[in-house]
């Protein structure tokens, strides 16, 4: 068996001390950018002896396993006078001002010194550590030399630390691929969940990308976890991380290992939960001085992982808070550890997407692994991949914080009106939305670097500063900024415009997010995206970064399509041209009748705020004894909770709730059997008509695809399916989903309908009482 590591996972693992802070901006990865473009431009600039990312892989034998530490380093110089070991690292510090290198860069180079002399038969090699600053591209280098022996001594010392949790991960993974060996299905396949299986099995030993419509009902999560974990136990899977948008939906994933553990699966799993979610503190702010487990975190969290390991295999919000209390370390990176050791990482898609928050340990080193992504909900994914890879900066933000900084630092402030006064530039062609392209924009980019550097410079200095915070939330803003301008390429559009309030603002705008989505899917062995929502299929494929070769599946519904009544309109619409009172009235007054055929629970999705409250209105002004319950434009979580506990019990009369379609009570809400009996949705859940959406339309029209259709149709049709998804939950649930608008009736929207709808009635204001009373009537029968 192997056991594997990678060389920056070793080192700082085993090497660590002392306490967590982040209040210097260079501890943060925004600002030690490894890779990219800093590595390309100094490997371009050395000649033929230096040689570029350079994998090594070196194996410890143990008498009971191997332990496989392997790596990429950024450059072995190799000269007749020898071998030179060349780390390289960005930052946005003024790298003359250092005064000496990281511990942790040196051991990493250490590392790779080692495996390289070893295995080319070196007495001596030497190290250099280069620092590039990211602004003015200044290096500074960091030299040492060792003999072969003495790095030998050195290296044995840190293998002797690491063993005491190679021998743990070992002795797991006996009694893991033991159980898994066991392990079946935990319930009688469902129609089609066995083709399922076979399936993502199929993809997984092929190394490709499987997009799934799923229905609601058919157990998809149960049928990707499952074969996922059987191909862990053929060793064809090293990790699984089970990604999802939604906190709900990593409640799902964290059922289905509870129920498969009840059938004798031994798999350890963390749920990792947002840093600001699981804080002790009232507000995160991760440095000794304010935080009691910040300080000295690192002198104890190896003996609390080590409890927690040996203790529990399953580690979720609350068990992670107990040990954190217990041996007094900070809780997130605590789960962070943890899931080093874990068969199973449940989070966000941040962990794997986000160029921020990604998870470095695992994804670092430039080689890929054997992970296997889970993507639930993945038609979330094309926003937030678009949200994750784009960036804007506010021109009046700038003279926000020039007013703070100007009688603190004469540097920072003049950098401020510098990329103030390019701004103002590019405010001068146009009053409203412009497309510029990327020289036009360099000009800015280059002052941003300038600013970037000058206030790494002055918190460096000046760690009491009265305006830290300030420039600390600031600088990331622009980090960000100048990481996203890096990936600059033809799916992007730049573009400059206003916001609601008049302020002018520069935008690097993601338009199709695929590339940055399939790159990061890379890092793995396969990805298995699944959704109740896929459609059209095409469409999701193309800007969730398919390849050549990938899969879809279409999974059977297990419902019976008797047990729920779709309804269609033929007389009223949600259009701009056609919004009045008089349609208005006609829509509150379908509601009436909807409701009216059976007493329960309904839910009604409208395309805006300002619409439901139009009709709304008008209902309480004709229908004044029926119960509404209103979303309101901003809810805490207690009064989401509120709101969707009235749907928990049994109401004496018909408790109508009315919401905003692609909001929070669209999706990701489980109201089964009686507690939901009908879904409403007025209009195709079009999105607002924006600039934004007019450069979406405009980017998909160039590249020969329907414009209208990838920036307004598939989102709100997406929308339209995910509300009507409240209604039927399992295969016992009965309900109605109506849809308030005559362009469903449209050949391009019926085509877009999920092959479940496809038995559905056309009514109109006068009929739909009766056709509902029917279908009530029926299933009674």
């Amino acid at each position: 068996m192997e056991i594997s590591i990678s060389v920056r996972n070793l080192v700082e693992f085993i090497l660590r001390s002392g306490d967590i802070d982040n209040s210097h901006t260079s501890s943060k990865p925004d600002a030690m950018l490894e890779g990219g473009r800093i590595h390309r431009m100094i490997q371009r600039r050395m000649g033929p002896d230096y040689h570029a990312e350079v994998p090594l892989r070196h194996v410890v034998n143990t008498p009971k396993y191997d332990i496989v530490i392997d790596g990429r380093a950024d450059g072995i110089i190799i000269t007749p006078d020898g071998v030179t070991i060349d780390e390289i690292k960005g930052t946005y510090r003024d790298v003359m001002r250092m005064k000496t290198h990281e511990g942790i860069h040196l051991a990493q180079a250490m590392c790779y010194a080692y495996i390289y002399a070893l295995q080319s038969g070196l007495r001596h090699i030497d190290v250099r550590i280069t620092y590039c600053n990211m602004d003015n591209e200044q290096l500074r280098y960091f030299h040492f030399s060792y003999e072969f022996d003495e790095l030998t001594l050195w290296f044995d010392d840190l293998m002797t630390e690491y063993r005491k949790w190679a021998d743990l991960e070992f002795e797991w993974k006996i009694k893991r691929d033991a159980s898994i060996k066991e392990l079946e299905f935990p319930y009688k396949y469902r129609d089609g969940q066995k083709e399922l299986v076979t399936y993502v099995y199929r993809t997984i030993y092929h190394q490709r990308k499987l997009f799934i419509e799923a229905p609601t009902g058919v157990g998809k999560t149960m049928a990707t976890v499952f074969p996922t974990i059987k191909a862990m136990g053929e060793q064809i899977c090293e990790k699984i991380f089970y990604l999802t948008a939604k906190t709900i939906t990593r409640t799902v994933a964290e059922q289905a290992l509870s129920h498969l553990r009840e059938q004798g699966l031994s798999l350890k799993s963390v749920t990792l939960t947002a840093k600001d979610k699981i804080c002790m503190l009232e507000e995160a702010d991760c440095n000794p001085g304010a935080c009691p487990y910040a300080k000295g975190h690192y002198d104890r969290v190896n003996e609390a992982l080590y409890a927690m390991l040996t203790e529990l295999d399953n580690y979720s919000r609350d068990t992670v808070l107990k040990y954190a209390v217990k041996y007094q370390v900070c809780p997130f990176e605590l789960s962070l550890d943890a899931s080093l050791f874990c068969d199973m990482i449940i989070g966000d898609y941040n962990y794997l997407f986000d160029p921020h928050a990604y998870l470095r340990r695992f994804f670092t080193e430039g080689i890929r692994k054997e992970h296997v992504f889970l993507i639930d909900e993945a038609h979330n994914l094309i926003e937030r991949g678009r949200n994750m890879y784009s960036a804007e900066l506010i021109k009046e933000d700038f003279l926000e914080l020039k007013r703070a900084t100007k009688l603190h630092d004469r540097k920072i402030t003049s950098s401020l009106e510098g990329c103030n006064r390019e701004l103002l530039e590019l405010k001068r062609v146009s009053s409203e939305c412009n497309v510029i392209d990327e020289v036009k924009i360099s000009p800015f980019v280059r002052k941003l670097l300038r600013l970037s550097s000058n206030i790494e410079d002055y918190l460096e200095d000046n760690d009491e500063s009265p305006i830290k915070k300030e420039l600390l939330e600031f600088y990331f803003e622009i980090s960000h900024f100048l990481l996203i301008y890096e990936l600059i390429g033809d799916d992007y559009v730049i573009y400059t415009d206003h916001t609601e309030d008049n302020r002018f603002f520069v935008k690097l705008f993601n338009v199709n997010p695929a590339e940055n989505l399939k790159l990061c899917m890379q890092r793995g062995r396969a990805s298995i995206l699944f959704s109740a929502t896929l459609l059209p299929i095409d469409y999701h494929k193309r800007l969730l970064g398919a390849e050549e070769g990938d899969y879809e599946v279409y999974a059977k519904s297990v419902f019976d399509p008797n047990k729920r009544g779709l309804f269609l309109s033929s007389d009223v619409t949600s259009r701009y041209s056609r919004r009045n009172d008089n349609e208005y009235r006609r829509i509150a007054r379908y509601i009436k009748k909807v409701v009216s055929a059976k007493k329960g629970n309904y839910m009604v999705f409208f395309p805006s705020f300002a619409f439901m409250s139009k009709v709304r209105d008008v209902y309480e002004e004709e229908f004044p004894i029926d119960e509404l319950l209103v979303q309101e434009v901003s809810m805490k979580e207690k009064d989401r909770e509120e709101f969707l506990e009235r749907f928990a019990g049994e109401n004496e009369d018909t408790l109508i709730g009315m919401c905003v379609i692609g909001g929070i009570f669209s999706e990701g809400i489980d109201l089964k059997a009686d507690r939901l009996i009908g879904a409403i949705i007025v209009g195709c859940g079009i999105p607002m008509v924006c600039a934004e959406r007019q450069i979406l339309k405009d980017y998909f029209d160039n590249e020969g695809l329907n414009g209208y259709d990838y920036a307004y149709k598939y989102p709100g049709m997406n929308k339209v399916m995910q509300s009507a998804g409240r209604v039927i939950r399992t295969e016992e649930d009965e309900g109605v989903v109506v849809l308030l608008d005559e362009r469903f009736l449209e050949r391009n929207y019926l085509k877009m309908f999920p092959r479940e709808w496809g038995n559905y009635n056309v009514v109109s204001l006068d009929g739909v009482e009766e056709n509902v009373t029917r279908f009530w009537k029926n299933l009674s029968l």
